[in-house]
């Protein structure tokens, strides 16, 4: 009999159980172990070399927080590059705004794609739209070949383990800076305050050297470590923690966590947070 409960250990010392009431998917692909259970609390969960990614439950507050800020805040985002996010979230939120025309999702691991298909209908709606183009490859090597394409670009990584370390680091930063058009939008998933404040600071750090502008921002996720998850927004045309996001209220009422007000205390950090940004 399989163990009926999952345990992500997210430090060595702490982590998240679960009750499983099924294991649905378990399979090594050629980057990572990925796996689906279903659990009585959180739905179906989809899982990464034993981390959480995405669960039926609480999966609209990421993909809500990574998409939004940048798209109702940039006057003008055409186009819009998703670097990872194979489960198709991200995509399906980008894929509200209508001024929107090209989606390019870029994904190394082909499995994660087709698992969530699978098993997370919901998630992956918007695959199919005719505005999306998917590709299977390294988006470190994707951003080689399209230099000042897109309006608005979103790094929706694993953790900074193994191959995905290059995803946090500054000849990285710097590709997403060129493949932005000028006045373009990045964000950047960048971890734990709490867990992983130093990382959070180096990528602060490391943007606010390529761009006029960088801050982090954060939204609260139940399945991800400590609860309160980062992102990190840079532009050279405006200050995100000063932007001003559209309001239009036919499409946030669709939503289930942004709001502009959300959009504003977002950016406000406590005292512990902002001592990661002034000593990285």
């Amino acid at each position: 009999m399989s163990d009926p409960w999952f345990t992500e250990k997210q430090t060595p010392y702490c982590g998240l159980t679960m009750a499983v009431a099924e294991r649905l998917f378990d399979q090594q692909s050629a980057f990572q172990r990925v796996e689906v259970f279903q659990t009585p609390e959180y739905g179906r969960v989809l899982t990464l070399d034993g981390c959480v990614m995405v669960t039926d439950r609480d999966e609209f507050v990421y993909h809500e927080m990574i998409a939004h800020p940048a798209l109702l805040s940039h006057p003008s985002p055409r186009s819009v590059l998703i670097i990872g996010g194979g489960d198709g979230g991200s995509v399906r939120e980008v894929c509200r705004h209508p001024e929107v025309e090209r989606v390019d999702l870029v994904e190394i691991d082909p499995m994660v794609i087709d698992v969530s298909r699978k098993f997370f209908p919901a998630l992956v709606s918007k695959l199919d739209d005719p505005r999306v183009t998917v590709t299977c490859m390294d988006g470190f090597e994707y951003l080689n070949d399209h230099k000042a394409t897109y309006d608005v670009i979103l790094t929706d990584s694993v953790d900074p383990v193994g191959e995905a370390a290059k995803l946090f680091s500054a000849s990285f930063f710097e590709k997403v800076r060129t493949g932005l058009r000028p006045g373009g939008t990045a964000v950047f998933q960048s971890e734990s305050f709490f867990y992983s404040g130093e990382v959070v600071g180096r990528v602060g750090e490391a943007l606010g050297e390529m761009f006029k502008h960088a801050a982090p921002y954060l939204a609260y996720i139940p399945t991800y470590p400590s609860g309160v998850w980062s992102f990190t927004m840079a532009s050279d045309r405006m200050d995100p923690a000063r932007a001003e996001v559209l309001r239009r209220p036919d499409f946030l009422k669709d939503l289930k966590y942004f709001n502009p007000e959300v959009f504003r205390a977002a950016f406000a950090l406590p005292n512990y947070m902002r001592a990661y940004l002034d000593h990285p």
